[in-house]
């Protein structure tokens, strides 16, 4: 997978953000692309990415390149993300508009899932990235509203849950998704309000995994939630109503995303 990456020159989330279970997907013949580059212009103090102020310019061959990769691959279900690029007129929304179009014309079978910034809450950027037509549109929340200032210094929590509600709003059958890590602070039932605050805009999947500090540098771990409580948030969200919710220690983002998406979509072809 490593030799396939470096040949197209391509990035993934799995090795740019040090995630756990990198050694199983990449034995299995996933990843998670990692679009506009290796550095991010934010300082997400859970973030093993790096950050600078000025990254290199979009490479416009990199979406035929993520196209070419995943044929290679026989990926049935390509999961792309991109780091925060804020330097961006779009934040980058067209370059995932191009990644789509082009695995699409590449491979006009497969779904596509992307996991989007929030374009610092620009209308015009976010209808460039739905109006592509990706499969899953997957917004991260990351933690909860009170630890914001100290988690995503420069995101804020109440425009990420709008990005959310925009995209129903411009596409009302579009799957969404947001994904929480814990043990960073939290509380229960700030959790709780996360989910319902996720409910409100129609999110439909969700997932919840156990951040594990990158380094001394990061933000600390400030308690290891254990199986049984990952549980309990996955039948509470169902009771509210997501369609689906992957919540255990090492849940990621886009881990098993294709069979994330499987079990959504097979209800949904059953009952037509």
């Amino acid at each position: 997978m490593r030799t396939l990456l470096g040949r197209h020159g391509l990035n993934t989330v799995c090795q740019g953000a040090l995630c756990p279970n990198q050694g199983e997907c990449f034995g299995r013949g996933t990843a998670t692309f990692l679009l506009l580059g290796r550095t991010c212009t934010r300082n997400c103090t859970f973030c093993a990415i790096p950050s600078e102020d000025h990254p290199p310019a979009p490479d416009p061959q990199e979406p035929d390149r993520v196209a070419l990769a995943a044929a290679e691959l026989d990926l049935k279900h390509v999961v792309i993300t991109s780091v925060t690029r804020d330097d961006l007129e779009d934040g980058g929304a067209s370059h995932f508009a191009e990644t789509v179009k082009a695995l699409k014309k590449t491979r006009p079978r497969v779904t596509v899932e992307i996991l989007i910034p929030d374009f610092q809450g620009s209308c015009t950027a976010l209808e460039t990235a739905v109006a592509s037509a990706p499969d899953i549109i997957n917004h991260n929340l990351e933690t909860v509203s009170r630890l914001y200032p100290g988690v995503r210094p420069q995101a804020v929590y109440s425009r990420s849950i709008e990005l959310l509600k925009r995209v129903k709003g411009i596409n009302p059958g579009k799957i969404t998704k947001s994904g929480l890590m814990l043990g960073l602070g939290e509380e229960r039932e700030e959790v709780l309000e996360v989910m319902d605050d996720l409910r409100t805009v129609g999110c439909d999947v969700l997932t919840l995994g156990q951040y594990l500090q990158p380094s001394g540098r990061h933000h600390p771990v400030a308690r290891y939630v254990p199986p049984e409580e990952f549980e309990a948030l996955r039948q509470e969200g169902e009771k509210m109503g997501f369609l689906a919710v992957f919540s255990a220690p090492l849940v990621r983002s886009s881990f098993h995303a294709a069979e994330v998406f499987e079990k959504i979509v097979s209800p949904q072809k059953a009952r037509r």
